[in-house]
């Protein structure tokens, strides 16, 4: 069972959130906040595996509840939820911890599978949160790319497939059994990579992979 915490400001919003993970067996919502305040008072009480912050609330806000997590719960995955007026909160979001994004207005089928996938470990990014991420990043397209494979160029053949397959949302686990090796050579292969590369987590390790066109070629070999 994943346990939730679900933060939101508007009522509404955590009524309809709650009843999509209600829909899933697997997923209990174990406790809602109004605030950053209180998310992360309620996830030192009730230690969810997921906690689900809205970018903007009042008091503190996503941002900050997030940076608190980190270091109140460091075990609980946070996903930030956010909307398309949202995108300079995005870009400073990379920095909190956050281990996914998630549109408010998207496909309740994605919230599912964003909440099991950073259960698992794995980061999660909205395809759309993803564009809108990368189209917001200081640089043209053409040079970030380069730029993004510039900063891959030393890692090995084996590490790069990693980062590709972390940029598809794969856990440690399912990318251990797609290449065929223990989950622990896995997650030495991404601390690893994190330490060299200077980053802070799997989203941002994954929106590298994004830039560089790995997950591209993934998809394209895959199909």
């Amino acid at each position: 069972m994943i346990r939730v915490l679900l933060a939101d400001d508007e009522a509404m919003i955590r009524a309809g959130v709650k009843a999509i993970l209600a829909a899933d067996p697997g997923i209990e919502v174990v406790a809602e906040a109004a605030d950053g305040r209180e998310a992360v008072e309620l996830a030192r009480r009730h230690l969810p595996d997921v906690v689900l912050l809205d970018i903007r609330m009042p008091g503190l806000d996503g941002l900050g509840a997030a940076e608190e997590l980190r270091r109140a719960v460091p075990e609980a995955a946070v996903v930030m939820l956010t909307t398309f007026s949202e995108d300079e909160y995005i870009a400073q979001a990379l920095g909190s911890g956050a281990a996914g994004f998630l549109l408010k207005s998207g496909d309740p089928r994605e919230l599912l599978a964003g909440v099991r996938a950073v259960a698992a470990g794995a980061a999660f990014l909205s395809p759309e949160v993803t564009r809108r991420v990368i189209a917001h990043l200081p640089t043209g397209r053409l040079s970030r790319a380069a730029e993004a494979r510039e900063r891959l160029e030393p890692l090995t053949a084996r590490e790069r497939e990693v980062v590709a397959l972390v940029g598809a949302g794969l856990s440690n686990g399912e990318i251990a059994s797609r290449l065929y090796v223990v989950e622990g050579t896995v997650k030495a292969h991404v601390s690893a990579v994190l330490a060299r590369l200077g980053l802070k987590n799997r989203v941002q390790l994954a929106i590298l992979a994004y830039e560089a066109g790995l997950v591209d070629l993934l998809e394209g070999r895959d199909h």
